[in-house]
């Protein structure tokens, strides 16, 4: 349970066990249409509210969220499709809650003394300046006393120029980890994307660390002792993330890589229209995003265009080895 003001602010935090039952069935797409023609539950209505503050409150503690559209693989009549797909705004709010929930996750373990955290640290000048001549070169108006925050949330994600941006600007947000830690507060236990202490706590079924946070949580909150199982894991819970988090990130680019190859196999040799999202600064090349399919991949030339478009001939799709790699058309 959590008690929030009228600023948005969880303001008391209680752990305890409960049995949830399941009345509805949502998804964004409905949840948002719903919001948007006044239908919407009342619960749903309060996500709005909740979220809508709980973004404020980010932008003033100059949190971020990147905008990036998600890559969907799709099958219809006709066999398997790519689509990008931008996020809804109930998805924002939605999120704004779970990271609520985390925020006071560790605030609980920081009390205690006892728990793992997520972390990020704050971005290293060099990542900072490359994206200012990102931004240069792009065309993107960056004032000296606007912060990287701030821009990404004046930019839109549909504006080719601006979706080069973003997906530059991840650059920014690498390095996240789990930061477990028992007895003295640790230091470097900020995450700088959400710029707060923060912790993974509200999906136990699908994340291992999720578990564990979540036991922590509910002894400090009952003031009981946190159980020796979860105690004596958290040492060895940062490398076991970071394994499983490899192997699901590999996993899943196997997929998509796997279908834009099988999509674009009979096209091998034909142009496309494309906008260029990244420039390899070491090897050269870069990575190009198409306007249809939906595929984003590596294409080879000197000199890419960064945030223009441009035409690309595909040059190979090879299912079995999960490749897909351009050039830029002569």
């Amino acid at each position: 349970d959590m008690d929030v003001d009228e600023t948005g602010e969880g303001i008391e935090v209680a752990v305890r066990r409960a049995l949830v039952r399941s009345r509805e069935k949502l998804d964004y797409e409905g949840a948002q249409r719903w919001l948007d023609d006044g239908t919407a539950s009342e619960s749903l209505q309060l996500l709005r509210e909740v979220g809508t503050l709980r973004q404020e409150r980010e932008a003033r503690r100059g949190g971020i969220t990147l905008p990036i559209p998600e890559q969907e693989v799709h099958k219809g009549e006709d066999g398997y499709a790519l689509r990008y797909r931008a996020p809804l705004p109930v998805e924002g709010w939605n999120a704004q809650i779970s990271l609520m929930t985390g925020m006071g996750a560790a605030k609980l373990m920081l009390e205690a003394g006892v728990g793992v955290l997520r972390t990020l640290p704050e971005a290293d000048r060099a990542a900072v300046a490359r994206l200012h001549r990102t931004a240069k070169a792009l065309e993107i108006p960056w004032p000296n006393d606007v912060t990287y925050a701030d821009l990404i949330r004046e930019l839109d994600p549909r504006v080719a120029m601006h979706a080069a941006f973003v997906a530059e600007s991840t650059v920014l947000l690498r390095g996240s980890g789990y930061l477990a830690f028992a007895g003295a507060s640790p230091d470097r236990a900020v995450h700088a994307g959400v710029a707060s202490t923060y912790a993974h706590t509200t999906a136990p079924l699908r994340r291992l660390v999720d578990r564990y946070v979540g036991e922590v949580c509910l002894a400090v909150s009952g003031g009981a002792p946190v159980p020796e199982w979860a105690r004596s894991a958290l040492p060895d819970l940062p490398e076991t993330m970071e394994v499983s988090n490899r192997r699901a990130q590999q996993y899943e680019s196997g997929i998509v890589s796997t279908v834009e190859a099988a999509v674009l196999e009979p096209s091998v040799g034909q142009t496309f229209q494309a906008v260029v999202v990244d420039v390899h600064e070491h090897d050269g090349g870069g990575t190009v995003q198409l306007k249809e399919p939906a595929v984003t991949a590596r294409c080879e030339g000197d000199d890419l265009p960064l945030g223009e478009r441009v035409d690309v001939v595909l040059e190979v799709a090879d299912v079995m080895k999960r490749l897909v790699r351009f050039t830029v058309a002569a």
